[in-house]
């Protein structure tokens, strides 16, 4: 079967790992929420100080609808903030439009990581959905015959590179927090000693990509051992 003991094991592992993180995640952010940020700043100036002090005053702030939907937009230069980070004037706010603010640092200074992982978004974006189909449609032809083996191989080609993106998005995400915590005290967004609270958030965003990251290796470790039975 495409699923199997190892498979079935992977996809509960999967959803309690997805629920643990982003149960952290809304925590941290929850208990942060309520820290107010001593410098008065709304997330949305906290951005902006950042980025004019990274000379990016050409990358505008926009407000979005949802919650913790705040993404850096690198091909309209437009750095989109949640209504609460943008309005917001508290520590978890701070933190996370300075997250990522340092996105936009990174696009600026053509950070390595984050060329690549820009360049692996569209393979990235068929192989995570198609990888997969590929693997089982050529199991459910059957082993040993030439297609079943080619659309194995395909399967696990394109799934490798949707591994790949998230495994490369890891070092761009730290990187963007290390950039978010040393300009919320160099730009005086947050007081010098008070960062651990954006810290805290920051840490749980990012294990959300740790566990994203680790997940992924192992279905494609699965599809690989598919290939070889």
């Amino acid at each position: 079967m495409f699923f199997g003991p190892q498979g079935w094991l992977i996809f509960i592992v999967a959803i309690v790992l997805g629920m643990a993180t982003q149960g952290y995640v809304n925590s941290a952010y929850r208990k942060n929420s309520r820290v107010a940020l001593p410098s008065g700043l709304s997330g949305a100036q906290v951005a902006r100080r950042m980025l004019d002090s990274q000379g990016l005053q050409h990358v505008r702030i926009e407000m979005v609808p949802g919650t913790l939907t705040d993404h850096y937009d690198p091909r309209a230069d437009v750095l989109r903030l949640s209504t609460d980070v943008h309005n917001g004037v508290h520590i978890a706010a701070a933190g996370v439009a300075a997250h990522e603010a340092g996105h936009a640092a990174q696009h600026a200074a053509g950070y390595l990581p984050g060329r690549l992982r820009m360049s692996l978004v569209p393979v990235a974006n068929i192989g995570s959905q198609g990888g997969p189909l590929l693997v089982m449609l050529g199991l459910l032809l059957g082993y040993g015959t030439g297609f079943s083996s080619l659309f194995i191989d395909l399967g696990i080609a394109l799934f490798a590179a949707a591994v790949l993106f998230q495994v490369v998005t890891l070092p761009v995400e730290f990187d963007a927090s290390r950039r978010a915590l040393a300009a919320l005290t160099t730009t005086g967004a947050v007081f010098p000693g008070q960062e651990s609270g954006a810290r805290s958030v920051l840490t749980a965003a990012a294990l959300t990509y740790v566990a994203s990251a680790l997940i992924s290796v192992l279905y494609l470790l699965q599809f690989i051992g598919l290939r070889r039975d």
